[in-house]
């Protein structure tokens, strides 16, 4: 095995060069009683590609995720996974597929190699096998000089990354990350993002991450599905998205807004969209020069006090807002 305890650390978002997929689900719908937590997503994705799903919490990603990995059975929908039918093969796509939950699933009491040693016995490795498994999961996890530790003593960060170890030794051909920096130190998200892109580049495997940390996406996936109460309201690279739903934007801090007023500008001739959040108009215009003009006049009409203005360019936060019409971290 190639050395990895520093594996390059980039951005990801680049095309995938493989058309190959690895994953295609039509229709997954999920509900708890009267609530729809997933509502008839179409999703692929491809052969050695990181595919951030980026939302709130609460906005279903988890249980999407759980359709995939066979932890939940969907209401309705089908999907395959590395070629087997989601409904008819569920045996076969665990083989294929591994889930880092975001709550911690390992023992405090035991050392990082005991956890992994636990694990893989569940997964029926022996022998040589399991030994060679096992170290290779600490050494990606960058836990190799820790293994004897008890997991008690470690960092959150170093529980993440054992947690993440856990994940690799069955030998997945596809790896759900489920919040997997949520509580953890820079230098264990930078950790964390190498071992991820080491997957990927050269163990082949692909990576669906769910987030709701806008740089992470940016940063280290390939195509981002922006995700809100239980749908995909659009899938592309970051450039593309930008392209389509960013734009310059203007933002105005005023500390109290009239509903009567907020309806009046985005009748405005030039203005696409208006949201108020945090005391702050957010504003998208197809004419920002007349629109910003013509809504301070509109502000002052009313008595009512600017704090700030000004005029910037549109990031994925942004287009979050736009799709969903709420901020993607309250």
């Amino acid at each position: 095995m190639t050395q990895t305890t520093d594996p390059k650390y980039e951005r990801s978002n680049h095309p995938v060069q493989t058309k190959d997929l690895i994953i295609s689900a039509k229709g997954l719908r999920k509900s708890f009683g009267k609530f729809t937590a997933v509502q008839d997503v179409d999703l692929d994705v491809y052969e050695g590609e990181i595919l951030g799903l980026l939302g709130p919490n609460g906005a279903g990603k988890t249980t999407l995720i759980s359709m995939l990995t066979g932890v939940l059975k969907p209401d309705s929908g089908q999907a395959t996974i590395c070629g087997y039918d989601l409904h008819k093969d569920l045996h076969k796509i665990k083989r294929k597929v591994s889930l880092v939950p975001q709550h911690l699933a390992i023992y405090l009491e035991l050392n990082a190699y005991e956890n992994l040693n636990f694990f893989a016995n569940l997964y029926g490795l022996k022998g040589k096998e399991k030994k060679e498994r096992i170290d290779e999961a600490l050494e990606i996890a960058q836990l190799t000089d820790q293994a004897t530790k008890k997991v008690e003593h470690f960092s959150g960060g170093m529980k993440r990354r054992l947690n993440l170890a856990i994940g690799l030794l069955n030998h997945p051909k596809v790896i759900f990350f489920d919040e997997p920096t949520v509580g953890v130190d820079p230098q264990s998200r930078s950790h964390i993002f190498k071992s991820i892109q080491y997957l990927v580049k050269e163990l082949k495997m692909s990576v669906i991450y769910t987030t709701h940390y806008m740089e992470e996406a940016e940063t280290l996936c390939h195509r981002v599905a922006i995700y809100d109460q239980g749908k995909v309201l659009d899938l592309d690279d970051t450039d593309a998205l930008l392209a389509k739903h960013g734009q310059k934007q203007l933002e105005i801090r005023v500390d109290a807004m009239d509903d009567q007023l907020i309806q009046a500008i985005e009748k405005l001739k030039h203005v696409d969209s208006v949201h108020y959040v945090d005391q702050t108009l957010v504003i998208h215009a197809h004419d920002l020069i007349k629109t910003t003009e013509v809504v301070l006049r509109m502000i002052q009409e009313n008595q009512l006090e600017v704090k700030t203005f000004n005029v910037r360019e549109s990031d994925l936060e942004d287009v979050f807002l736009k799709l969903t019409g709420r901020k993607l971290r309250n």
